[in-house]
């Protein structure tokens, strides 16, 4: 090998490995997304340059979105095990225990960048790769849902984005068979440009064992099955860790295009075959590819793989190994199987109308060997590949930035003095409390988005048990196995939720992270199901800048607190950093927004209860922190600080949010489930975006009953009793033929434990559909519900039919 140096470029020429290949080093690092000090260790590790494939395979495997350079530090400080735990991160999906038998894998993944250039094949495409994920572990996807983030709908390109990813996870999930049954959806300017597309997935195993994906078996036979390769989805692991910039529709090539019947056929063979006990390995070609599957199962199994690329089935002519080992093609998966199996393998793929072919080796050196037309192609060390990768240090700053300590000075006296009729803006408008309470129902981030959800397919399957919008988390029947009579006449469920209040995390990354753990589980409670564990998508933006490091570092170390606090162990999740936009010569980074998906288990389907009123007479409490106590309460704190009231009606971002007090969240949903589990309560909605009077007010427009609500606080400002946000509050409403029993629950309850907890009666579920909210004597509120309906449903339909 031969090396000519120069500061400013490096030429390369080998012999060896490859062909003669030339390539500009320089040139090559910046469309890997490599530094030099990466091109320096590779050299140094492997005790000479690498080819131009070599190279491309160390770029993906190296890249942020697969080896997690500048998070694995802080991502090792999550409480990973618990008693339900069967598998946690490091796989393709976590596992936990259902009890009798039942296992279920969930993960959540993004496909930001993708669907940010092309967004109907990034999102569609999303939803594939997460899929894949599950049936790699032997379970049957059952569930699916999604995160989502956009700009203002006021802006007609993010319309579009919206309208061409919403399209894009429809058609997947709807062809490919597997429920959309919830979500979660917010717009932030900082989003323009830059959406956020995280995909859950739930799957119920079906194998005796959990299928793993470290490649054991020296000598057993590599086996590709189910779709061709093609140049689709070139380089995009090193596409989804760079920051998109104007150029980034030319990197479209880097989006790959899925097929869901063509994935749907996959999963029955995959399954199938798993259930065989003739695989015993098994690896989802997703991000990096045929050079991640090969590698990070070499790695996992401690053994090396032997690829031939002259046996991978092509969909395009004259492909070189570069673009072979690089293609993001979807719908692929790689199988280590038992020698002799391989005809079984092979009529079983064909039978479903897939591609399968045998291509490769396990290996007793620890390598990954390419093979291409007779030659070595690529020979490297798999641990290099997929174990032993850079970690960037980053110095962590000491200090809050100086711009989040200005927004903590800010305080509610600063705004206008209210009154019982209503207050004043900014903009010197003075709005009525009827009016405020229409303009939040209209603003996009509370308002309903059934636009949305209404284009997903929830029904197929048969097992959602309560539509989307209809409780705080959807909620999946678990039928028993074939086969299988120990649970035939069990009714058992599992919830699930995603969740992330991202203007929060902006404000305060530690607390907002806190909070994101705490909505997730209190919304899994409020449908009576005890939460279990946690699948995380962190979505920041450019970990190199000291506030976007100190973001990311502080919201793990929420998340981390949370967690164990809530005893919801992280089973695995992603990573999604450099989301931001450079537009000329400015970058605009989005909201640090860490989602989390979390599962739960119900023990009894018949006891799962949704948001809406039930029958009138039903009596109306809430549970939690007093808002009069605002930040001076010691179980927990309600504030006007970075609430939605804040923001859509005074255009303030501002303030601290308030700090969630975990143990009291825990004695908050444990009341709860109580009393859901005791048949005491017919819903349960937590206090959210809006405060209290949206809770209320979207409890009566999913009923369409009314409610009478009487509140006597003195001393407190209105805004804050009526649209404050945290606390750990949750509206109830009370059987009305059980109020003597529920207060009887409630007089022992108190007595037999420690932890207390404010309940409060406010008023009546009324048959007359109107929504009335007095303070004393005095009528804050007075208004139908149907006329609350309309705005609320038809908020986000009003801007798309503007823009058209």
């Amino acid at each position: 090998m031969n090396f000519k140096n120069s500061d400013e470029s490096f030429l390369f020429y080998t012999t060896s490995i490859e062909f003669n290949v030339e390539y500009d080093v320089n040139t090559a690092l910046k469309q890997e997304g490599l530094k030099k000090e990466d091109y320096s260790e590779i050299c140094r590790r492997l005790k000479r340059a690498p080819n131009r494939t070599e190279l491309g395979m160390f770029g993906v495997m190296w890249s942020e979105h697969c080896c997690y350079r500048n998070s694995r530090p802080l991502l090792n400080k999550f409480p990973t095990e618990g008693p339900q735990i069967l598998v946690g991160p490091g796989e393709n999906a976590g596992v936990v225990d259902l009890g009798q038998g039942q296992h279920l894998a969930f993960k959540i993944e993004s496909h930001n960048h993708p669907s940010a250039v092309e967004p109907f094949q990034g999102a569609a495409t999303g939803v594939g790769g997460i899929l894949r994920d599950i049936f790699t572990m032997g379970a049957r996807p059952i569930a699916l849902l999604n995160a989502l983030r956009f700009g203002p709908l006021e802006n007609e390109t993010n319309i579009a984005l919206m309208e061409g990813v919403v399209s894009g996870i429809a058609h997947y999930g709807n062809c490919v068979g597997v429920p959309t049954v919830g979500g979660e959806v917010s717009f932030d300017e900082s989003y323009s440009g830059n959406p956020l597309v995280n995909a859950m997935a739930l799957g119920l195993m079906e194998t005796n064992e959990i299928v793993c994906s470290g490649a054991a078996g020296i000598g057993f036979p590599v086996v590709y099955v189910g779709s061709t390769t093609g140049r689709d989805g070139m380089g995009g692991a090193s596409f989804a860790s760079a920051e998109l910039t104007n150029s980034s529709l030319d990197d479209r090539p880097a989006v790959q295009v899925g097929d869901p019947f063509l994935e749907k056929g996959l999963i029955e063979a995959c399954l199938e075959a798993f259930k065989s006990g003739h695989v015993v390995a098994a690896q989802d070609m997703g991000a990096a590819g045929l050079t991640c599957s090969c590698s990070e199962m070499a790695a996992k199994g401690g053994v090396g793989i032997e690829l031939n690329l002259d046996f991978v089935p092509a969909r395009e002519e004259g492909m070189t190994p570069y673009e072979f080992m690089l293609s993001e093609s979807q719908e692929r998966m790689l199988f280590v199987v038992k020698p002799g199996k391989e005809n079984y393998i092979t009529e079983l793929f064909i039978r479903w109308g897939l591609h399968v072919a045998v291509v490769g080796k396990v290996l007793e050196e620890k390598n990954v060997r390419v093979l291409y037309k007779g030659n070595i192609v690529a020979d490297l060390p798999a641990n290099a590949l997929a174990d032993d990768t850079p970690i960037n240090k980053h110095e962590l700053i000491s200090e809050p930035p100086e711009y989040l300590q200005n927004h903590w000075l800010w305080s509610e006296d600063k705004l206008p003095k209210d009154s019982l009729n209503g207050i004043s803006t900014s903009q010197e408008k003075h709005l009525t409390w009827k009016n405020i309470l229409i303009q939040l129902l209209d603003y996009p981030i509370i308002a309903s988005k059934k636009w949305i959800y209404s284009q997903y397919d929830y029904q197929v399957q048969s097992n959602t048990i309560i539509p989307p919008g209809g409780a705080d988390a959807a909620v999946i029947r678990l039928r028993p196995q074939e086969g299988d009579k120990s649970m035939s006449n069990i009714s058992k469920g599992v919830a699930a939720v995603v969740d992330c209040p991202n203007r929060w995390v902006a404000l305060d990354p530690q607390r907002g992270a806190m909070a994101a753990v705490a909505e997730a589980s209190r919304n899994l409670s409020c449908v009576g199901a005890k939460p279990l564990a946690v699948t995380d998508n962190l979505n920041f933006s450019s970990p190199d800048t000291s506030v976007g490091f100190w973001q990311l570092a502080q919201a793990c170390s929420g998340l981390s607190k949370a967690c164990k606090m809530l005893s919801t162990p992280v089973t695995g999740g992603n990573v999604s950093l450099y989301n931001e936009t450079r537009k000329d010569d400015s970058i605009q980074p989005i909201q640090p927004t860490p989602v989390v998906g979390m599962v739960g288990l119900i023990d009894d389907l018949e006891k799962v209860i949704g948001c809406s009123w039930i029958s009138e007479e039903d009596e109306i409490w809430i549970i939690g922190v007093d808002p009069k106590e605002g930040n001076t309460s010691l179980d927990s704190k309600v504030s006007l600080s970075a609430s939605c009231y804040l923001e859509s009606i005074h255009k303030l971002s501002t303030g601290r949010p308030p700090e969630i007090n975990l143990k009291f969240e825990l004695a908050v949903q444990n009341l709860l489930r109580a009393l859901i589990d005791n048949g005491f309560i017919n819903s349960a909605h937590d206090v959210s975006d809006g405060g209290i009077a949206v809770a209320i007010a979207e409890c009566c427009i999913l009923s369409n009953y009314g409610a009478n609500i009487l509140f006597n606080q003195n001393n407190i400002r209105l805004d804050r009793l009526l649209f404050a946000e945290g606390g750990s509050r949750v509206v109830i409403s009370v059987k009305k033929n059980c109020v003597y029993n529920f207060l009887q629950f409630m007089k022992d309850y108190s007595v037999n434990n420690i932890d207390s907890v404010p309940i409060n009666k406010i008023g009546l579920v009324t048959k007359k559909p109107e929504m009335n909210i007095y303070m004393q004597e005095h009528e804050l509120i007075k208004i139908p519900v149907n006329e609350m309906k309309t705005v609320y449903e038809n908020a986000i339909p009003r801007r798309i039919l503007k823009r058209n």
